[in-house]
């Protein structure tokens, strides 16, 4: 459980903790695996979202993915690129954010995911929670924690030390 000291200082700077739909780069699951390299190629990261035709999440899509699906034994299909979708490729099973999810969850499962999507009860994409934007706000409860609040010892403590 988040002390309520600590949950404070960390939702201060809330307001940045999501990266909303329309400034996150997504694919269609029906696009074209080239389309899908070259976008996450230029975008630079390391996987990005998959969306339907209604803004739903079906999965996520990397890189590496793509580079499985075309790599044998003795090199690169390239050919593959031409015919396989996003679809064919992308990862299902994706770890999500919901309304009803808390902080404390949101910590817990960022620990193991470099992002997770966020959606509304439909599934629909809001946007995504980043490791990076959680250690920002980490950042700033750790600096500010000992200039608000005096931070003491509990006496069972000391004790048992």
């Amino acid at each position: 459980m988040i002390g309520k000291h600590v949950q404070a200082l960390l939702t201060e700077t809330e307001d940045t903790f999501l990266i909303p739909a329309a400034n996150v780069a997504t694919l269609l699951y029906n696009h074209p695996l080239e389309h899908a390299m070259l976008i996450l190629t230029n975008v630079g990261y390391s996987k990005i979202p998959v969306l339907d035709s209604e803004d739903h999440l079906v999965g996520l899509i990397s890189l590496a993915d793509i580079m499985q699906e075309i790599s044998g034994l003795t090199g690169f299909d390239m050919q593959r690129l031409e015919v396989l979708t996003v679809a064919d490729v992308m990862e299902v099973k994706v770890p999500k954010m919901t309304e009803k999810d808390d902080l404390e969850t949101l910590l817990r499962r960022l620990v193991n995911e470099p992002f997770l999507p966020y959606v509304d009860q439909n599934n629909v994409f809001l946007g995504i929670f980043t490791r990076k934007a959680i250690l920002k706000s980490v950042n700033h409860m750790v600096h500010e924690i000992e200039s608000r609040y005096w931070l003491v010892e509990k006496e069972e403590e000391r004790k048992a030390q």
